[in-house]
C-alpha cells in the first residue's frame, strides 16, 4: 500500500476503532442522555472511517472496499493511535479519552479541508461539524466532572492520568505524513500541538483540573505495534465475519 493509501488507513482506522470503543456502551451509559450521545458519536465516527476506508481501498487499486479493511485485516495491519484503542473503564476515563482525541481531530479537520486533494477535504469538510460537536460535549463532561463531586473530580483525574500518555502519538510525524503533504492531502500534525495544548489546557482550568504531569509517551499505533486491548476488540468486531467470511448485507 502506497503512503497517500496508507494516510488515507490511518484516519479510517482512528474513526473505526473509537467508534467500535463508544459503542460498547450502547445500553450501558449511566444515563439516557449519555447513551444516546455516546452512540451518536459511535455513528459518526464509524461513518467518517468508511468515507476514508473507502478512500484508502479506491487509492490501493486491489480489490479491497471499505469493509474488507474494517473486518479482513489482524491486528498487526491497523494503523491508529494507541489513544483510541484504550478501554473504556469507567464513564470518566472514555470522557478523558473522547476529550483528548476530539479536540486533536477538530484541529486536523480545520486544516484538511484546506488540502488541495479535494477527496480528502471533503471528507474532512463533513467530518469536522461533528467532530466539533464531539469535542464541546467531552469538554463540557470534563468540566461537569472536574468541577462536580468529590468523586467525580478523583475519577477524571484518574481517567486523564489513564490516558494522557498516548497523547503525544498524535502529532508525530513520519514519512507518510510527509507524504501525503507533498501530493496535497496531509495536515502538519506537529504544528497543531500548540493550539491542542491551549485548548484542553482552558478547558481543564474550567475544571478546576490540574494539567497531568508529562511522561515518556508510548509509540507504535501507526506501525502496527498495538496493545493487548485491540486484538480483544477486533475479536468482538469482527466475529461474524470471521466465522461467515462469504457473508454478504
Amino acid at each position: 500500500m502506497d503512503a497517500l493509501a496508507t494516510y488515507a488507513l490511518r484516519l479510517g482506522d482512528d474513526s473505526l476503532i473509537l467508534g467500535q470503543r463508544l459503542g460498547e456502551w450502547c445500553g450501558h451509559a449511566p444515563a439516557l442522555e449519555v447513551d444516546l450521545s455516546l452512540t451518536n458519536v459511535a455513528l459518526d465516527q464509524v461513518g467518517q472511517a468508511t468515507h476514508f476506508l473507502g478512500l484508502a481501498g479506491a487509492i490501493e487499486n486491489a480489490g479491497r472496499d471499505a469493509d474488507a479493511l474494517a473486518f479482513r485485516r489482524d491486528v498487526l495491519d491497523f494503523t491508529n493511535c494507541l489513544l483510541v484503542e484504550q478501554p473504556n473503564g469507567d464513564f470518566a476515563q472514555t470522557i478523558a479519552r473522547q476529550f483528548l482525541f476530539s479536540h486533536y481531530q477538530a484541529l486536523l479537520f480545520e486544516q484538511m479541508v484546506l488540502v488541495k486533494d479535494e477527496r480528502f477535504a471533503a471528507i474532512a469538510a463533513k467530518a469536522l461539524k461533528e467532530v466539533s460537536y464531539h469535542a464541546t460535549l467531552a469538554s463540557d463532561w470534563v468540566v461537569r466532572l472536574g468541577d462536580g463531586t468529590e468523586e467525580s473530580k478523583a475519577r477524571m483525574i484518574a481517567g486523564l492520568d489513564w490516558m494522557w500518555r498516548f497523547g503525544d502519538e498524535l502529532f508525530v510525524m513520519d514519512d507518510v505524513d510527509a507524504a501525503a503533504i507533498k501530493a496535497g492531502a496531509g495536515v502538519d500534525k506537529a504544528a497543531l500541538r500548540a493550539e491542542w495544548d491551549a485548548r484542553i489546557d482552558a478547558v481543564l482550568a474550567d475544571a478546576t483540573l490540574a494539567r497531568p504531569a508529562s511522561r515518556r509517551p508510548v509509540l507504535g499505533g501507526r506501525e502496527g505495534r498495538h496493545s493487548e486491548h485491540l486484538g480483544h476488540l477486533l475479536s468482538h468486531m469482527q466475529f461474524l465475519q470471521r466465522a461467515y467470511p462469504d457473508a454478504t448485507w
